[in-house]
Parts: C-alpha cells; structure tokens; sequence
C-alpha cells in the first residue's frame, strides 16, 4: 500500500506538474475564455437542456469546453450493469486462457511496470445531436497492454483477446425457442493483431491523477481512435482464446445495420462497432462586442486530417484553424472559426472535416440508408440567432 501512495503522490504530483509538456503540447495553445466574452446560445438546444439525464451518467457540456483535456469529473460516463466498487487493495487483474503464464496482478504490480502516457480522445457509439456531449479527451497514464500479454505469452492459436470488467448484470440469453438467465460481466474482445499492437492501453490515470470510480477505477481498457464501448472499464480479466467472443454488448447491441443499392438491389449489412467515423461538430459560438468566434471538435481514428470547414447558412466553406494543442494522433481536434461580419437575425452554421485519405465527413443525407443511430458521423447544422 506504501507503494501505491508512493505512485499517487507521483501522479498528483509530477505528472500534474509537467502537464501538457509530457506529450509536447503547448501550454499556451489555448488560452482561457476572456472573461467579457458572452456564450451565443443555440437555438435548437431543448429549453432548459439537462446534461445529466441519470444519477449515474454524465453527458459533458461541449459548450464549455476550457482546455485540450476533460476535467475527470466532467468526462462523460455510461455503463450497463452500474458502477462497481472495486477495493484497490484487493484488486487484481487476471490473464488465462490461452497463455503460456497466467497472471494475478496487483496495480501495485501494474503501477511498477514501465509506464506511459497517451493523449486519447474518444466518443460512444451513440454521441449524437443536439449536444454532442458523449465524448472527451484525456491524458491517459498507464501501460501497454502488448506488455501485460507478453508477459502472459500468447499462445499461437489464439485469435481474440476477451477483457471483462467488473460490472455484472443478470441477461436473457435467447436461443431459438429456450430463453436462459445468465448473470454476465461487461466485456468486449480485440482481434490478436490488435491487441498486440502499440496502442491499446492499460490506463490507471486519467490527466495526472487516479482514474475515479466513474472512470473505471482501478485500471481500465483504452483503445485509441475505437468508440467508448470497447475501452472497457474496472477491468479484472483478460482471457486469450481461440474462438470469436459473442457477449451481448458485442455480438448484439453494439452493431451497425446499413443498406447500399447494388445493381437496382438493396443490400443490407451489419458492421461491428470499432473505430470511430470521421467527425466534426460546433461545440459553440462565443461573442467578444461584435467579434464572433466558433469553436468545434473533430473526433476520428487517428487518420491524419487535411483540412477542417465551417460554412454560414448558404455561403461558402471557409478554412477553420487547428489548435495546436490537440495535434496528438489519437487526441480530439479543437478547431476555431473567426466568424466576421455577423449580421443580426437567424443562422444556420456547420461544420466538416476532410481526412488525408480524401473521406469527406458526410451529410445526414448521405447516411439515410443507416438505420441504427450508433456511428452517427453526419455534419451537424447548428442554428442560432445574432441579436
């Protein structure tokens, strides 16, 4: 226990202290609200809007976003089975199945393997108008998870690696005619070459500090550039098989159905949730006197970006600037728009992003023929009105 209070203070402490400089992002790169500068409300936001549906959810506010990295007690927060109350002393995270060396890590045995840190940014599947507000970015320390596994040593027949949290909950398990209850952990698997892969991550903090209990305390999954549900939280057990994981939020909840004509035919498909959509959305318009400025957040899977657009009502597109400060590859881009000439009365604004592979963030028009509302990457008009 001395250790792990030892390793908090570290976290708290220096990690804190060095910051944004961690991961060579500029301090400076974006500067705090002026305090004269007034927030223009949107005007299709329902009236009053409450961010916090649940007791046991949390929706971030975007229009309030103050730096590269969400506050952890402002870091949007869903789960299926509650939220568990893992003891840090107790904890321990196991690794069976097809390895040659099952493990029973303590997080001090965890915390004293050879940290890291990542700047990742990400959404649920099902973040969507009118806020937007199922998404962030955080600064995630932590571990390789390619070095836990190397450490277990995965057998050569294994294809998916299964990671279940500590969350549990009683399900009715449908097989043809037979319906059976099962009481289930929350999981979610990769494919072997992924997990292998340098970037899912074993996080134990989030922005310098212990991951909370909404957070996934004591160690949870991050996947970088994948939608929130595969980063999984209060992990507990990784297993190593051979055959394809079907849990509930994996083979049923969490797919993508989408019709595309084919020769005069419609043909229709169901994808798994994975890496995020390429996206943009205005997060809000602040005003300084006459100056107006828009600021937004692009969220993807860590494809290189080529260019970032904001257009007014009928006019045409015109170039937003990245902030400098969320260059990270798997980071959320913050973008800002200088708005001149803003003429009173009703406006409509949006927002695209174009990546380096020329994939252009699509209208709702384009997405018509998707039925389910996970993925949901269209360009989001925002109205509001200029007194």
């Amino acid at each position: 226990m001395a250790t792990i209070r030892m390793r908090r203070d570290i976290l708290r402490g220096g990690l804190a202290a060095a910051g944004l400089a961690i991961l060579d992002v500029p301090a400076w790169a974006l500067p705090p609200v002026a305090q004269d500068e007034v927030l223009v409300p949107f005007t299709d936001l329902p009236d009053p809007f409450n961010p916090t549906p649940a007791p046991d959810r949390r929706i971030l506010d975007v229009r309030k976003i103050s730096g590269p990295f969400t506050p952890p007690d402002q870091f949007f927060t869903i789960q299926h089975y509650g939220i568990p109350d893992v003891d840090r002393a107790a904890f321990r995270l196991r690794v069976s199945g097809l390895v040659d060396r099952p493990l029973s890590l303590s997080l001090d045995e965890i915390m004293h393997m050879r940290s890291a840190e990542v700047a990742a940014g990400f959404e649920c599947s099902g973040n969507r108008r009118p806020l937007q507000g199922l998404s962030g970015n955080g600064r995630w320390t932590g571990v390789p998870l390619r070095a836990v596994l190397d450490r277990a040593g995965l057998k050569p027949q294994t294809r998916e690696v299964v990671f279940l949290g500590a969350d549990r909950g009683e399900e009715n398990v449908e097989f043809r005619t037979q319906t059976f209850k099962v009481v289930q952990q929350f999981g979610r698997s990769l494919p072997r070459d992924k997990a292998m892969s340098p970037e899912p991550f074993l996080a134990y903090a989030l922005n310098g500090a212990p991951l909370t209990r909404n957070q996934g305390s004591p160690v949870r999954l991050v996947v970088p550039g994948w939608y929130g549900v595969a980063n999984v939280k209060w992990l507990t057990d990784i297993h190593a098989q051979e055959d394809q994981y079907l849990g509930k939020y994996q083979a049923r909840w969490y797919r993508t159905l989408r019709g595309e004509t084919i020769d005069g035919d419609m043909k229709w498909t169901e994808t798994a949730v994975t890496r995020m959509q390429l996206k943009s959305f205005i997060a809000r318009v602040t005003r300084v006197g006459t100056r107006h400025t828009v600021l937004g957040v692009v969220l993807n899977d860590g494809t290189p970006l080529k260019s970032v657009e904001v257009r007014v009502d009928d006019g045409p597109w015109q170039p937003a600037t990245m902030d400098p400060a969320t260059s990270a590859r798997y980071s959320w881009k913050l973008f800002t728009f200088a708005w001149a000439d803003a003429t009173p009365g009703p406006h409509t604004l949006v927002s695209r992003v174009t990546d380096a592979t020329g994939k252009v963030q699509p209208t709702q028009e384009e997405l018509e023929n998707k039925k389910t509302f996970l993925e949901d990457n269209s360009q989001f008009p925002r109205k509001l009105t200029i007194g």
